[in-house]
């Protein structure tokens, strides 16, 4: 899952995000929070604020809410040591037991505890009620950036397009691929259809666009304007449909081609259209 890394700067700390592609699923560095109180061992202050009761409380209502493989028996468990001078719990010893979702640890440049916006913010609150609000107000100036993959119209786009994917390979899978085939000559077919995609669309492959763009996070379709992803979204039901009529692939090639030239032509001359689209977004 390719994930859209960016950095905020609340009242001079340096504070890491990512998203997973998804409108809800911003994830804010706890680690970073906590650099702004405890420069030195931020780890350390992530662990006595999970010690607490009512943090705990919390999580568990959160994940209750958003992760239905949350273990309930086990957070009760947690629930019944807390306040005892031995309970120790980490962000590993939480998600381990409870197979919690809204904390997770990242590994390499950008790591640490990281936690899903609604549990960030409780942190930072514990961390400092006047942080907590420069936190939020830089937080909402990045979602409403226009050239931020965090904001609300890609995001929202991106995830359509993931959601369409999903029927595009099935269909392939289906239609396409005989059940002798191996898996990975499975993943080469799934493979070209993806790639069939992009040249109708952006005229180069993936692995020809990350040649030509070394240097640039993320791979071509995480890089596309919101008029791409609209068409991309288009696509993609038009080739499944067109994999399970049995259309030949230079004809369902010639066809793709055809609807994204039209499409971003419609798109990119009549910018009301996505306005449009924009605002019945906001509105959801």
């Amino acid at each position: 899952m390719t994930r859209e890394h960016t950095t905020i700067d609340v009242q001079g700390t340096s504070i890491d995000l990512f998203n997973d592609g998804t409108s809800n699923n911003d994830f804010i560095s706890l680690t970073g929070i906590a650099k702004y109180k405890s420069p030195d061992a931020p780890a350390d202050l992530i662990k006595n604020w999970l010690r607490n009761r009512n943090t705990l409380e919390f999580l568990g209502i959160w994940e209750q809410m958003n992760n239905s493989s949350f273990n309930n028996k086990a957070f009760e468990q947690i629930l019944s040591e807390t306040g005892a001078n031995s309970f120790i719990m980490s962000p590993k010893k939480w998600i381990t037991l409870t197979q919690a979702i809204g904390i997770t640890s990242q590994p390499g440049r950008l790591g640490g505890t990281y936690a899903h916006s609604d549990i960030a913010f409780e942190f930072a609150s514990w961390i400092s009620p006047e942080f907590r609000l420069y936190l939020i107000k830089d937080y909402q100036q990045l979602k409403q950036s226009s050239e931020s993959h965090f904001n609300l119209d890609w995001t929202l786009n991106r995830a359509l397009s993931k959601a369409n994917y999903r029927i595009h390979t099935d269909a392939i899978k289906e239609a396409l691929i005989p059940q002798k085939l191996t898996t990975q000559e499975a993943k080469f077919a799934y493979a070209n259809e993806a790639d069939r995609l992009n040249v109708a669309l952006f005229g180069v492959t993936a692995g020809e666009w990350r040649q030509r763009n070394p240097h640039i996070k993320g791979n071509i379709r995480d890089n596309a304007t919101m008029e791409q992803l609209l068409v991309l979204t288009n696509l993609e039901n038009l080739n499944a449909q067109m994999i399970i009529d049995r259309v030949s692939n230079e004809k369902r090639t010639q066809k793709l081609n055809t609807v994204a030239r039209k499409q971003l032509k419609t798109f990119l001359q009549n910018k009301t259209a996505t306005e449009n689209i924009k605002r019945i977004e906001n509105k959801d």
